[in-house]
């Protein structure tokens, strides 16, 4: 029994919830403004846009959300532009990070990696220093560090979520790897 308000329990659930999906739409909104201007408003002819629009849906983003991130791209919506950089750094046990941002703050958000960075053992690299082990497909880089102690996999996996929490943030790519018999142990990546 969690206590003798059962509508307190809901209410607190119910706000972590609304917080998380909340930071997905950001991030999905986000993503179709970039798309929209790179490509323009039509998702017809502009295939990200298109990708993007599918992805919100599939995560029952709500219509005028689409549409206010559309138009935020075309110039009639409110707000500043937003645009894209690639943040380059090292973790702990010299693995390479990979991180894509849209921001419409660039000091800011780098403020925010680094201090994610500094808290968890790494440092912010020079622009072109990680980039070559991502440079054929991201989702793929060209070497891997397998990381063999437990202590080490749960930083690297801490630090990987802290990166994906922030709103600026929208995609982290990593050269790490973590064996199944130290996975089970420190949890899932």
């Amino acid at each position: 029994m969690s206590g003798h308000s059962k509508w307190s329990t809901i209410k607190r659930q119910k706000g972590t919830n609304d917080t998380k999906r909340g930071q997905l739409f950001t991030k999905l909104g986000r993503s179709i403004t970039v798309a929209a201007r790179k490509g323009g408003p039509d998702p017809e002819s502009n295939h990200s846009l298109r990708k993007a629009i599918e992805d919100a849906r599939a995560e029952s983003m709500p219509k005028n959300n689409i549409e206010r991130a559309v138009a935020k791209a075309t110039g009639s919506g409110e707000g500043n532009t937003l645009i894209e950089m690639i943040v380059e750094a090292y973790g702990p046990i010299g693995v390479a990070f990979y991180i894509s941002c849209l921001s419409d703050n660039r000091n800011r958000t780098i403020s925010e990696v680094r201090g994610v960075f500094n808290s968890h053992g790494g440092s912010l690299a020079e622009a072109g220093s990680t980039s070559y082990i991502f440079e054929a497909d991201p989702e793929s880089p060209i070497f891997l560090i397998t990381a063999e102690n437990p202590i080490d996999a749960k930083k690297l996996l801490d630090l990987s979520q802290a990166l994906e929490d922030l709103d600026d943030v929208s995609k982290v790519y990593s050269n790490f790897e973590i064996p199944d018999s130290i996975l089970h142990i420190v949890g899932p990546k």
